[in-house]
């Protein structure tokens, strides 16, 4: 049997495995990356990218159908299914074969394709090509769809986003099961495409908002669109022929039934650690499932293995991913010496309409006394009036005292642009005074920060001197 020694073995050729390979071979490691599924990363081929290509097509449709409220009349709009999705795979492929040239261009021998098993600490077989033996191991194997237990019965026709791109029509309706990113961003984008979509969700939380204000603020503008249920116990009975039929009751006391032709689950994800042998290495599962590991060095008990991406089961987007990766992979290389470098500003959005984002230090995580929070409702903002896009709430947290910028939740128009100024703002430890003496253009979506700065500036008692012709601090334009 073929045997390879390397200082550094990783499982996993996605976002977080590409960047610990390199992070890896940078220390002056000798790397070999192990890949025994499909390679192209999880956004590429089923996550992000197709994803925002469909959301895409929605809007599209959504302006064209919308744009009799400025006096334009669009006398037909008509979705070409086949076409629509014909686009998604095409764009898709298109990104994902970037990602392959990258795979391709590695050196010869640095790359193996197979399924990988541990059969000690640091050794693995590799299907197909014999054993590896490492220094250490780095694990980014990504995760998979869960699918929940009142779904099992009819698994074969559920649908989760790997699959829902390769349909090759839209369909007629659709039951969307969870109440997360991908179910909001999916069941949205499908129903602005003319299909029939509820989304039922079996918790009130939403899209990942902790603050309760922003939540129940998304909850209310886009369940005047979408059919939201939420707090929900749902049964599901049916087949593909005469269709699939929903009985749902809320904590409230409602309840209804309901006919659909598909199923779509997006209730969460699970790391992909199933087949990997880890008890032969040592390693255990806690009892959710997961592999418990240092927050900060990623490595997981005392073991010279590290984990990065999806499969901690934390952080499941792109650029956290690839810092995971350089992380895991530089300290897998200096292996025992380990470091825990400072980690970005958390930042997430939810391509919805109106936008979803949070920025910094999670809400619930705040001391009530030791903060104060200037807020804006989008329905009374200059610029998104004169778009038509009015709709949202944001919310700002800023330290007591000298004011210093915390984090924020926010639902609104763009908000993919002012989630990345606040987050800069957090990340430069900012105050609110050193906020607001930055440029704001009049009039564009962003003065809608300026305002919820303004008034978290007077709810600090911390207002700037006003400028000439400049509104009071605190609520405005």
């Amino acid at each position: 049997m073929t045997e390879r020694n390397v200082d550094v073995a990783v499982i996993g050729a996605g976002t977080a495995g590409l960047n610990a390979r390199r992070a890896a071979e940078k220390a002056g490691a000798t790397t070999v990356l192990i890949e025994g599924g499909p390679h192209g990363t999880t956004c590429a081929r089923v996550g992000c990218m197709p994803s925002k290509l469909l959301i895409a097509a929605a809007d599209a449709r959504h302006g064209a159908l919308g744009a009799g409220r400025f006096g334009i009349d669009v006398a037909r709009v008509r979705v070409d299914g086949p076409a629509v999705l014909d686009r998604v795979r095409r764009e898709r492929d298109r990104f994902v074969g970037f990602v392959l040239d990258s795979v391709e261009a590695l050196p010869a021998g640095v790359r193996l394709d197979g399924h990988a098993r541990f059969r000690g600490p640091t050794t693995l077989e590799v299907a197909g090509h014999g054993t590896v033996e490492a220094r250490a191991v780095v694990i980014a194997t990504g995760s998979s769809p869960t699918i929940p237990g009142f779904l099992e019965p009819l698994r074969e026709h559920v649908l989760v986003n790997d699959d829902l791109f390769e349909l090759p029509d839209l369909p007629q309706s659709v039951a969307v099961f969870g109440g997360g990113v991908i179910a909001l961003e999916l069941g949205l984008a499908l129903h602005r495409l003319g299909v029939r979509v509820a989304l039922f969700a079996r918790s009130r939380h939403f899209a990942s908002l902790v603050d309760p204000v922003v939540r129940e603020s998304a909850a209310a503008i886009l369940g005047r669109e979408l059919a939201i249920r939420r707090g929900v116990e749902a049964e599901v009975a049916g087949d593909p022929e005469r269709g699939f039929r929903v009985r749902w009751r809320s904590d409230d006391g409602e309840g209804g039934e309901e006919t659909f032709g598909h199923l779509f689950a997006a209730t969460g994800r699970t790391p992909n650690l199933g087949g990997l042998d880890l008890e032969r290495a040592g390693l255990a599962l806690d009892a959710q499932g997961r592999l418990p590991h240092d927050p900060g060095t990623l490595q997981v008990g005392d073991a010279p293995v590290f984990l990065a991406g999806d499969v901690t089961d934390e952080k499941a987007i792109l650029h956290e991913a690839a810092d995971e990766g350089r992380i895991a992979g530089a300290n897998a290389a200096s292996h025992p010496a380990l470091q825990s470098p400072p980690r970005r500003t958390p930042l997430a959005i939810a391509f919805t309409e109106p936008q979803i984002a949070r920025v910094g230090a999670v809400f619930s995580d705040l001391d009530p006394e030791a903060i104060r929070i200037g807020a804006v409702d989008y329905a009374d903002q200059g610029r998104a009036r004169v778009l038509g896009v009015d709709a949202g709430t944001v919310r700002i947290y800023g330290e007591s005292g000298r004011g210093t910028l915390l984090g924020a939740e926010m639902v609104g128009p763009r908000v993919e642009h002012t989630a990345h100024l606040l987050a800069w703002a957090v990340q430069s430890r900012w105050s609110v005074d050193e906020a607001l003496a930055r440029p704001f253009y009049h009039p564009v979506i962003e003065e809608g920060i300026q305002t919820a700065l303004r008034d978290l500036a007077a709810a600090l008692r911390h207002c700037p001197p006003r400028e000439p012709g400049e509104l009071d601090c605190g609520p405005g334009n």
